[in-house]
């Protein structure tokens, strides 16, 4: 922008253009390339930018011999306008060239000047755009490894923000509900900064090759799902009380994890141990709650490591060459729009596609924007001339921010929103600057239009009214070049009605001319979700059915995370209210969507292992019957027809882990158990969305190939470390990925309900025993609870006459928890190890108080 500007300036003089033109098109250069070129190499960064003079060029001579035709003017802009939409469809390199003819019709409005000055217009923009790329080559040589280690450092500065997060949730006097806000709104940023980069990674040079890129999104979709499991853990134990000496070491650790420089990962070993060793001291004599807390604890540690692995993988692969092939190359599956993933553009896009459609309607795609665009505008235009004969123009920008990007009613609205007050507040700053500045001080205007411009670039990347409030102040420069202050208050709020017509005509035309409803943008965005899930359940079924199958678990995971972040884009209401009229049924099926999201990222990253030959029948059985469900929730989402049910996987899942029981452990087998685990738990959370949306929800039979006892399938779950391509300790984060079941107390009575269910039982354990006690010879009376590996509550009940029984426990590590008025509380450990039997377990508790 800087040096846009002062070419323009230091060229006027020698080619006999005014100031005011030479930095006006200086500026306009400037600033459409921060938004146009986004290239990777010196030849395709030096295309891009000699480009841009000549399309402005070609048009701006007709654009001159039309001025005085105030009608044909009009016409002509809204003819350019309609264009640009029609050349986005061909590529980057069109879309500059539509833009640049756009712009040049607006310049021509902007400054009327003969047509005999044309070819030193032309001079003037070439030398602008040779200046722009020289400086570009000099001061911002495109390095894209350079780039890679910026987007890890990036990373790096979000990964810190968790762990501070983290610690400051943990702190004694931290507010609890603040602090679990605030953890939420990190992760969430974490994720799309997580996103940003996993799209960069196809860009040309950035990784050495295809297959490096694929390593390099593995280990960061790794290091980013640890990282969410450690944020999702603080946000449970905020809300609990932790013990004193516990939560000391959980925040120093974490406070260790924030300053140590992380790319020495291994630095964070020693606080990931320093977790786990505080929450396994003192186990004796622990409450259920506290068994919970200690249980989530020693999972922060686990993370923290398995984060300290991916990590490390993730930056020596951005220092250094890789050592090792992909299974597979690289692929795409997030979309860049302006640098930040896709949201409801590429949804719209989708639905307001016409399929199997002849004749004129299957043109409908294609010309539905350069359509409502040239109505708008011949609409806006005698509006605003009446207005403002001068700045009819205004009006044309509005319809064409309206429609530029933009691709829903609420978003237009949005949008409206945003233009009014940052122009409100962009004309205080630059009227201010105006008046501290003073005529005739060209350098220091410009400089402040430099930075104005440079808010601009900033702000569209976060908040569209930054971008008007850097555009406004640096325009309000502009106008003072030409114009008595004086006038400049009536001018800007000319410029805002203007504006604001142009957007609400153009909001009208989109939902009546060929529109594409919200409804059915919301529909597309679901069904788009979904059929992410589905992909990523056809990759863990190929991965189990062929070894050797070309298959990508992280980028179908990924594609979930776009394709999530895509539907809460399109959901997003227009104004957040505390209690809406109709409910937050949206902000529940987003919760839902969120919870299935984490447990694909598990899946995953579990699922990433080679099966034996007898179990890759059950898993094929499985996961056909899970797509058949997807396919049925599919279809009722997004059409309302009821092609099917949801079918419910867990049981035959649960058949297939009671074969696991008698296999060679190791972690390939843990593996193995977390991926079914996970699959279960994803099957739990959309069988609970099916029955929101009024599908019927059924229960899958178990299959007869169960009755063989396990022993005799001792080979059948043993499980062919795979780990080409994944290395270096990264399988360590899917392990430890996040709680396989969501259970808490307040479902506790509902399953133990469900472990009541004869589908249920079959492969389930019955644990029962006595409570025996010195001083209470006839039987002690006590609770007794039942807490998972996870730290989760699985279920409670109390002793009869010093009697327990305890029904539907499914294989597993479980700590039991004795406590009564009369006793402290006792805890032991119970490995339930095989299926369909009766377990004894007896417990002695302690002295009497």
């Amino acid at each position: 922008m800087s040096v846009a500007l002062t070419a323009g300036y230091e060229l006027s003089d020698p080619l006999g253009v005014p100031v005011f033109l030479s930095m006006l098109l200086g500026g306009l250069t400037g600033f459409l390339s921060c938004f146009l070129v986004a290239e990777k190499t010196p030849l395709r960064l030096a295309r891009a930018i000699l480009w841009m003079p000549l399309p402005f060029s070609a048009v701006l001579p007709l654009v001159l011999w039309l001025h005085p035709h105030r009608i044909l003017s009009m016409c002509l802009i809204g003819l350019l306008a309609a264009v640009i939409f029609v050349l986005a469809r061909f590529g980057p390199i069109w879309l500059t060239a539509g833009t640049m003819m756009f712009a040049a019709s607006m310049f021509g409005m902007v400054a009327p000047i003969p047509l005999a000055l044309w070819w030193r217009i032309l001079i003037l923009g070439i030398a602008t755009t040779v200046a722009m790329l020289v400086a570009w080559l000099v001061l911002c040589y495109p390095m894209p490894r350079e780039d890679l280690l910026r987007i890890q450092r990036a990373f790096l500065v979000e990964a810190r923000r968790v762990t501070e997060t983290a610690s400051v949730a943990l702190t004694p006097d931290a507010n609890r509900a603040r602090a679990v806000r605030r953890m939420r709104r990190t992760l969430r940023r974490l994720n799309i900064t997580t996103l940003t980069i996993d799209g960069h990674l196809d860009q040309p040079a950035v990784a050495a090759d295809p297959h490096t890129a694929e390593l390099l999104h593995q280990y960061l979709f790794d290091a980013e799902l640890a990282l969410q499991g450690i944020g999702k853990a603080v946000q449970q134990l905020a809300s609990r009380h932790v013990p004193t000496r516990l939560r000391e070491a959980m925040v120093v650790s974490l406070v260790i994890a924030r300053d140590t420089h992380l790319g020495r990962a291994d630095a964070l070993r020693p606080a990931a141990d320093l977790i786990r060793q505080q929450a396994g001291a003192g186990q004796e004599g622990m409450s259920a709650e506290e068994a919970e807390v200690r249980a989530l604890a020693r999972r922060v540690g686990d993370l923290l490591d398995a984060f300290a692995d991916a990590l490390a993988c993730w930056l020596n692969l951005g220092e250094n060459s890789p050592t090792e092939r992909a299974r597979v190359p690289f692929r795409k599956t997030v979309v860049l729009v302006q640098n930040r993933p896709a949201g409801t553009a590429l949804v719209a896009q989708r639905a307001g596609m016409v399929h199997g459609a002849r004749g004129w309607r299957g043109a409908v795609p294609s010309l539905r924007t350069p359509l409502q665009t040239a109505i708008a505008i011949a609409i806006v235009c005698p509006i605003t001339d009446a207005i403002d004969p001068g700045h009819f123009y205004w009006g044309v920008s509005g319809v064409m921010l309206s429609l530029f990007g933009v691709s829903t009613t609420p978003d237009r609205l949005r949008k409206l929103a945003h233009r009014l007050l940052g122009t409100v507040v962009g004309a205080v700053l630059g009227i201010g600057a105006l008046h501290l500045i003073g005529p005739g001080h060209l350098y220091q205007t410009t400089a402040f239009i430099a930075v104005a411009m440079s808010l601009c670039v900033w702000g569209m990347q976060r908040q569209y009214a930054y971008f008007v409030v850097g555009l406004v102040a640096a325009l309000t420069q502009l106008y003072g070049l030409s114009m008595p202050y004086s006038d400049m208050n009536w001018l800007l709020t000319k410029r805002l009605i203007d504006n604001g017509v142009g957007i609400v005509i153009a909001t009208v035309c989109a939902a009546v001319i060929f529109p594409v409803s919200n409804r059915k943008i919301d529909r597309e965005a679901k069904r788009g979700y979904l059929s992410a899930l589905e992909q990523l359940i056809a990759q863990v079924a190929e991965r189990w059915r062929d070894p050797e199958a070309p298959t990508r678990l992280r980028g179908a995971a990924r594609g979930v995370d776009a394709a999530l972040f895509q539907l809460r884009d399109a959901l997003k209401p227009l104004v957040r209210m505390p209690l809406g009229v109709r409910g937050r049924r949206n902000e529940n099926l987003l919760a839902l969507f969120g919870t299935a999201t984490q447990h694909a990222h598990a899946l995953a990253t579990a699922a990433d292992i080679d099966l034996a030959a007898p179990l890759r029948a059950r898993a094929e059985q499985i996961t056909e019957v899970f797509t058949d469900s997807l396919h049925a929730l599919q279809e009722q989402i997004t059409t309302g027809r009821r092609s099917g049910g949801w079918t419910r996987v867990g049981p035959m899942i649960r058949e297939t882990e009671s074969l696991l029981l008698n296999a060679p452990t190791g972690r390939e087998a843990e593996r193995l158990g977390v991926a079914l685990r996970e699959l279960s738990a994803l099957d739990e959370v959309l069988a609970n969305l099916a029955d929101t949306v009024g599908l019927s929800v059924t229960i899958a039979p178990q299959s007869a190939a169960a009755d063989t006892t396990a022993a005799g399938h001792s080979d059948v779950a043993s499980p062919t470390p795979r780990v080409a391509a994944q290395g270096h300790g990264r399988h360590r984060a899917g392990g430890a990925a996040g709680p396989s079941r969501p259970a808490d107390r307040a479902d506790a009575p509902e399953r133990a309900a469900h472990a009541l269910d004869p589908a249920h039982t079959a492969d389930t354990v019955t644990v029962s025993g006595t409570l025996r006690c010195p001083l209470h010879p006839g039987g002690c009376e006590a609770w007794i609870t039942v807490v998972t590996g996870q730290g989760k509550r699985w279920t409670q009940g109390r002793t009869v006459h010093g009697r327990y029984q305890i029904t539907g426990l499914p294989p597993g590590a479980y700590t039991l928890i004795a406590s009564s008025s009369q006793h402290a509380p006792y805890a032991q450990f119970l490995l339930v190890d095989r299926a369909g039997q009766q377990l004894g377990h007896d417990i002695a508790l302690g002295p009497a108080r």
